[in-house]
Order: structure tokens, then C-alpha cells, then sequence
């Protein structure tokens, strides 16, 4: 609770605050408009078309939020002393790493909440639809495991950086890779192994790029909520595969920042 009283009223959440105002409700009232034209052959079915539309708008804002609080979380007070005294404090390391870990992801996961809750309105108001309540948990839940891997890997990057430049470096181009450049390795991937990438909506291409993004946080992200739409637009990756892809990677980057945290040296 300190760590998250101190970053929910940093200037940058002052920044922060209504960027993801813009993009997340924002983007919601826009695709759940009726008179809202979709480039391509996409079509709005429904609230679960809304939400996983609205995916790729949480991807821009609140995932790079994540970086943006958590960049200097354990670099600055290793530079400044104040990290030698709180390991120096009786307390355990593991508690004092989670404490970080849940103060980041807690101070953009909350909000982040708040404002998916907000969205159901707007779906309701625009569509005259309820959405569906598995529908609005599976978005709100996958979001927040989204925003805790993230924090994860950001606090690991914090806790391996000498200064705060290289922390906030490795934290934008770890979002930049997964977010802007995935679908460039895949493509480049694909090709080396034989599968046609010249048209990316082939149906080979798609299932080995579903089987691409289990290794992509993002990925995952957006499998989940696809799952949710109707039947033709679901993944085909098998449902296991998914389910395994979710505790890897809310475990490994977990375990590893807690064991770098654990033999850390202020």
C-alpha cells in the first residue's frame, strides 16, 4: 500500500490518467458505435467484439504506463542509498520484491479496471446490449495478468539497470518488441520454416501465428479474448496450450524477478 500511495500520485499518473481515458473508454464508445465503419471485413458482433477491438488500444496505453511507472522502481533508490536500508530493515526479500511488484501493477492495473467497469456502461449505452458477465471478467482479468507481466519485466529490467537510462531503455524496447515488431519476427520466423508469409491471412500462415504469440505476452492477451468471440473467429490453438502459456508467464518472469531481487547488492 505504500509503494502504490506513492506511485498513484506521482505527476506521471497526472500524464497517464487521461491518456488511458482516451484510449480505453475512448476506443470502446467508438467501436460499440452502430454507426461506426471498420476498414477491412471487420465487423462488430456483439460486446465481445468490442472488448477484444479494444485490446489492441490497452496494448498502447496501459502496458506502456507499466513502463513508465515502473522504469526507475528499484534503479533510483539503488542509487540513492534508500534501497541498502530497506534490505537492511527486518523483513523478508520476497516480501519487500512483491511489495514493488504489486505497488507498479497495482497503480495502473486499478485504474485500468475502473475504467474497463466504465466502459460496460458505454457498451450498454451505445448497443443496448448487457454484456455478457464471463465476457466483462475475462476482460478485466486478463487485462490485469497482462499489466502484471509487464510489471514483472520491468522490475526485473529496473533491478538489473546501473542507471535509470538503460532501466527505462530495456522497459520501452521490451514493449516496443512485443508490441510494434512481434508480427515482423513472426512473419520472418514463418518464412524460414517453410510456411507462406506472403499473405498473412492465409490459414496456415494464421494457426502458425497463433502458435507464435503462446511466446508473446500480447499474444496470449488477445488469444484469450478471442476465444471469447463466435465461433468462425476463434483461435485454433488448442485451449491447453493457451492455459499453459498463461502460468508461464505468470510465473517465470515472477520467479526470476524475485530471484534477481533476492541476490540483488545495493
Amino acid at each position: 500500500m505504500h509503494e502504490f500511495r506513492i506511485r498513484i500520485s506521482s505527476q506521471r499518473m497526472v500524464i497517464l490518467g487521461p491518456l488511458l481515458i482516451l484510449f480505453i473508454p475512448g476506443s470502446v464508445w467508438g467501436f460499440a458505435d452502430p454507426n461506426t465503419t471498420l476498414p477491412g471485413q471487420i465487423a462488430v458482433e456483439g460486446a465481445s467484439t468490442v472488448m477484444f477491438l479494444s485490446s489492441l488500444f490497452v496494448l498502447l496505453s496501459a502496458t506502456l504506463g507499466v513502463v513508465l511507472v515502473g522504469f526507475d522502481a528499484i534503479s533510483r533508490p539503488k542509487m540513492t542509498g534508500e534501497l541498502a536500508i530497506d534490505l537492511a530493515q527486518p523483513i523478508d526479500r520476497r516480501d519487500l520484491a512483491m511489495a514493488h511488484l504489486f505497488g507498479v501493477w497495482g497503480t495502473v492495473a486499478i485504474p485500468v479496471a475502473i475504467l474497463q467497469l466504465l466502459s460496460l456502461g458505454l457498451i450498454y449505452r451505445q448497443m443496448d446490449i448487457v454484456p455478457e458477465p464471463l465476457d466483462a471478467g475475462i476482460w478485466i482479468m486478463s487485462t490485469s495478468l497482462l499489466l502484471f507481466w509487464y510489471a514483472s519485466l520491468q522490475l526485473t529490467a529496473s533491478s538489473m539497470a546501473q542507471d535509470l537510462g538503460s532501466s527505462v531503455t530495456f522497459g520501452v524496447a521490451t514493449w516496443l518488441f512485443f508490441t510494434l515488431l512481434w508480427l515482423l519476427v513472426t512473419v520472418v520466423i514463418a518464412t524460414l520454416l517453410g510456411v507462406d508469409a506472403t499473405d498473412t491471412s492465409n490459414l496456415e500462415f494464421v494457426r502458425f501465428q497463433e502458435r507464435a504469440d503462446l511466446f508473446s505476452p500480447n499474444g496470449v492477451y488477445q488469444l484469450i479474448l478471442q476465444s471469447r468471440l463466435p465461433e468462425v473467429a476463434r483461435p485454433t490453438v488448442h485451449p491447453v496450450h493457451l492455459i499453459l502459456s498463461t502460468i508461464g508467464w505468470t510465473l517465470l518472469p515472477t520467479g526470476f524477478y524475485l530471484q534477481r531481487f533476492r541476490n540483488l547488492k545495493p
